[in-house]
């Protein structure tokens, strides 16, 4: 029985020795926010790479807080201008119209859905068994559904499905992009970014202009005029402008590059763990898990870190806004200088 005792005793001071070493990023100064916060009085409970589910049943979109209401049970996946895509953890996938704030359409698709887009009633859809799908609304028929290679983990900001004039886009969770023609679904292209075992999901997957940007947790590429261009790093974030990349890493740097992926300037703040981030007006802002914000200019040359407080919500950006623990912290009135 000592012995057991003793045992115990041992696993608690080296778990308690683990948990104790974490490093934590702390800033000599940080400054008040106060005159950019307000509440928004809700409590964000699901994240997807579009927006977060809301305690109320209400969503944070691309727009901020909806007053739609998506059914009990359900999360938010997606939206565009007239619809709004749910889901629940049985594989439902729920379309809702705006307009009218009701549900028109549901497909089950049996297995739990991880991202989804649509567009002139067509649906892009990722499953967590990583298959890709296509749906026509119309005719509630399947234009096309395959099962790409097993995964075992996943990271969970999963990038969305994106329509590109008569291709759809579809971000697996193995590390490829594959490329649908909506007019031939049979006929796929694949793209490879990463081969990692696990956690190779793509994370983002955005276009600016004539190039296309998609990463994994470990290697983000550029696909444009130039061709195909790649850079590996820890990946936290990524956040894309007319002519930056910025990448914010699970080693607390934040790196800018060309979109040729060249890189063109590091900022390193040591222990900081990116929550989320963005790029926009000359600026660029990280927000730590620890509740500091960094506000830099767009060379990284210059910064300002204001203090939030430690993050214990889902937090999410949409525009110039950030979403965080009930408030709204709208970020362009958050200078560098």
């Amino acid at each position: 029985m000592k012995s057991v005792s003793l045992s115990l005793v041992l696993l608690a001071a080296l778990l308690f020795s683990g948990c104790s070493s974490k490093k934590y990023f702390e800033p000599e100064k940080t400054f008040s926010a106060s005159n950019a916060v307000h509440s928004y009085g809700d409590t964000m409970v699901d994240l997807s790479r579009n927006g977060g589910t809301l305690a109320s049943g209400r969503y944070v979109g691309k727009s901020g807080v909806s007053k739609i209401k998506i059914p009990e049970g359900y999360r938010f996946l997606n939206e565009n201008s007239k619809y709004v895509l749910t889901t629940n953890v049985e594989g439902m996938l729920n379309v809702i119209d705006k307009k009218t704030q009701k549900s028109v359409h549901t497909v089950n698709l049996e297995i739990p859905v991880v991202a989804a887009s649509i567009q002139n009633g067509l649906i892009g859809y990722v499953l967590n068994n990583n298959t890709f799908g296509v749906y026509r609304m119309s005719d509630k028929s399947k234009l096309v559904e395959s099962r790409s290679e097993k995964t075992f983990a996943i990271d969970t900001r999963a990038a969305s499905p994106m329509f590109i004039e008569n291709l759809l886009v579809m971000p697996m969770l193995d590390g490829k992009l594959i490329i649908v023609d909506i007019y031939n679904a049979e006929n796929a292209k694949v793209v490879y970014i990463s081969s990692e075992k696990n956690f190779n999901n793509v994370i983002y997957l955005s276009r600016k202009g004539n190039t296309m940007v998609a990463a994994t947790p470990k290697r983000v590429i550029t696909l444009g005029d130039s061709g195909q261009n790649e850079y590996q790093a820890n990946i936290s974030e990524v956040a894309v402008t007319a002519n930056r990349i910025y990448l914010f890493t699970k080693e607390g740097k934040i790196i800018a590059l060309s979109h040729a992926l060249e890189e063109l300037k590091t900022s390193k703040y040591k222990f900081a763990h990116y929550a989320v981030a963005t790029a926009f007006g000359g600026r660029v802002y990280a927000l730590d898990q620890q509740g500091s914000l960094i506000v830099l200019n767009a060379d990284l040359s210059k910064s300002k870190i204001y203090e939030l407080g430690e993050v214990d919500e889902p937090a999410f950006i949409t525009g110039t806004k950030l979403y965080k623990d009930g408030k709204i912290i709208e970020l362009s009135k958050l200078g560098y200088e």
